[in-house]
């Protein structure tokens, strides 16, 4: 039996751009990306801490050490410049391998920063 297990998790990041004109995505800084073993065209959900929204999208590397978070897309209406927001992915694993998997979770500070 497989199951849904939380892989990735960057924990409280700020929205540093809403770009509606982009083609979609969330573009993140890669120090990030890599610090919570997220790899680029990754399906991820986002929460946002601010106003409740939740929805899903791919990840594009954002420049390295930037701490950019840019909702792009049809997805920059649900976040504003300055959001909080929660950012995961999950796995499906075999139900005992999933007993022993850690997932990767990062808590940048207020820049974005690890």
């Amino acid at each position: 039996m497989n199951i849904e297990i939380l892989k990735s998790k960057i924990h409280r990041a700020v929205i540093t751009e809403a770009n509606l004109n982009y083609i979609g995505s969330i573009a993140i800084d890669e120090d990030l990306m890599e610090a919570a073993n997220l790899i680029e065209n990754e399906k991820v959900s986002i929460f946002n801490i601010s106003n409740g929204e939740r929805l899903d999208t791919y990840v594009i590397k954002g420049d390295r050490g930037t701490g950019v978070i840019s909702l792009n897309g049809a997805a920059a209406r649900k976040a504003q410049t300055g959001d909080l927001v929660i950012i995961v992915s999950f796995a499906s694993m075999d139900f005992e391998d999933a007993r022993n998997f850690k997932p990767a979770i990062i808590f940048p500070d207020q820049n974005n920063k690890l």
